[in-house]
């Protein structure tokens, strides 16, 4: 039951934010670069995002540890998840990943 949560998780954390960013991106223009930008326009926002940057890199660390020992290849999915969407995704997908039986 939890890893199905997981993957509920996931996928709601996938859906959610990319809301907003494709909003941000519509209205700008599709300009990743005022995207980025937007990312580091106040103290606040600079601080969410290098906090949020330094979680990805830690769950990376983690994720290729555990993938080392475990040989549960296709966890090596969440780290791309985890770049190109966000760590809302890619956490919540390497935990469906490391829950199933291997």
């Amino acid at each position: 039951m939890l890893r199905w949560l997981w993957l509920a998780l996931a996928l709601w954390g996938a859906v959610h934010p990319m809301y907003y960013f494709l909003t941000f991106l519509s209205g700008n223009g599709w300009d990743l670069v005022a995207l980025i930008d937007a990312w580091y326009v106040n103290d606040s926002t600079r601080g969410l995002t290098w906090d949020l940057t330094i979680a990805a890199l830690v769950l990376t660390v983690w994720i290729v540890a555990e993938v080392t020992v475990r040989r549960n290849w296709s966890a090596l999915l969440a780290i791309p998840a985890t770049f190109c969407i966000g760590l809302s995704c890619g956490l919540p997908l390497y935990l469906w990943f490391r829950s199933r039986r291997i």
